[in-house]
């Protein structure tokens, strides 16, 4: 059993297992020479050999205890027929919502249409770099995918002006994103991801009077299914105010918290296997102050089950000499 499972599973505090959101991505140059050559983002997701590639790439430098495949949470909406495309220093950019098409799917299409991820973890999984280290599958939020299937760009500070208004469309949308998401796990899980985690990026943009309808009943039935399924599932409700509230509702194995999360009250307050915290703009720091931070992390949660993550994606900007210099601090601790 990896590192991650031991402390999800059986809340060991004696180790502190480590990986990194967007591990696999634009701070390596061995990615970015990639990435020159394949500009289409949807389509080096699609393309299982390079996919499997990327991933594996951070294990070859870091000694991290698992694998996240490189996907991204669009791949859902895009296998549900909206059109996806990734525009250089603007990021997403979503089609129009036809709901009849939406309706009129059906699951061999969208499998088919999103096999590449699956036969890319099936590569990941039996690599020997993932020997002993967890392969990690994960899907976005139903809220999070609403928020980009109706806005059509990222929400950045705000939604757009109408957005709730069409409450039918709301309905419509979350009831087939609720099916296809379980798809998209179940096939993830079948080709070898051994945990799943559901990133609700914009979790942070509700009020606490829509977080029931939007977040709480709508996770908790994922949740629900992926521990069916045996396997252990990690939530990240990115920019949520109370935590604690989230954990008691949903239940999942463990929790991610975001960098603006006060890690103390975190450990106070919630019983669960806690992981990430730590701010990505840290990494940019001088190695002394990166050593301060890493360790008040670990300080803190020493007598807790915890894996060590950021409280969000590694930046571009990050040099994968302190990436080394972090993944060797938290395993000499």
């Amino acid at each position: 059993m990896s590192g991650i499972k031991e402390v999800i599973i059986n809340k060991k505090t004696n180790i502190n297992p480590i990986w990194i959101m967007r591990q696999a991505g634009r701070y390596l140059p061995e990615f970015r020479e990639i990435r020159k050559k394949n500009t289409d983002f949807i389509k080096l997701c699609l393309n299982k050999d390079l996919s499997a590639e990327i991933t594996l790439q951070p294990l070859k430098r870091f000694e991290l205890d698992a694998a996240i495949i490189f996907s991204d949470i669009l791949m859902v909406p895009y296998g549900l027929n909206q059109k996806v495309e990734f525009k250089k220093n603007f990021g997403p950019l979503l089609g129009n919502l036809n709901i009849n098409e939406l309706e009129n799917l059906d699951e061999q299409s969208f499998t088919k249409k999103l096999n590449p991820i699956y036969q890319a973890i099936d590569l990941v999984k039996k690599d020997k770099l993932t020997d002993n280290k967890s392969t990690i599958g994960f899907v976005g939020a139903p809220w999070t995918l609403l928020v980009y299937m109706i806005n059509k760009q990222s929400p950045k500070k705000k939604l757009i002006d109408n957005f709730y208004q069409d409450t039918f469309l709301i309905k419509k949308i979350l009831s087939i994103l609720e099916k296809y998401i379980k798809i998209h796990i179940k096939n993830q899980i079948d080709n070898g991801a051994e945990v799943i985690q559901i990133f609700d990026s914009w979790a942070g943009l509700l009020d606490a009077k829509n977080l029931p309808h939007f977040v709480y009943n709508p996770t908790i039935i994922l949740v629900e299914y992926v521990k069916s399924l045996n396997v252990p599932v990690i939530c990240f409700p990115r920019g949520i105010k109370d935590y604690k509230t989230y954990c008691e509702i949903i239940k999942p194995d463990a929790i991610c918290i975001d960098y603006e999360t006060n890690p103390v009250e975190i450990r106070k307050s919630i019983k669960l296997p806690v992981q990430g915290g730590m701010d990505p703009k840290t990494l940019l720091l001088e190695k002394d102050d990166l050593k301060k931070e890493i360790k008040k992390y670990l300080d803190i949660f020493k007598d807790h089950p915890y894996i060590f993550n950021l409280g969000h994606g590694v930046l571009p900007e990050t040099d994968p000499n302190k990436m080394d210099y972090l993944v060797k601090l938290v395993k000499d601790y």
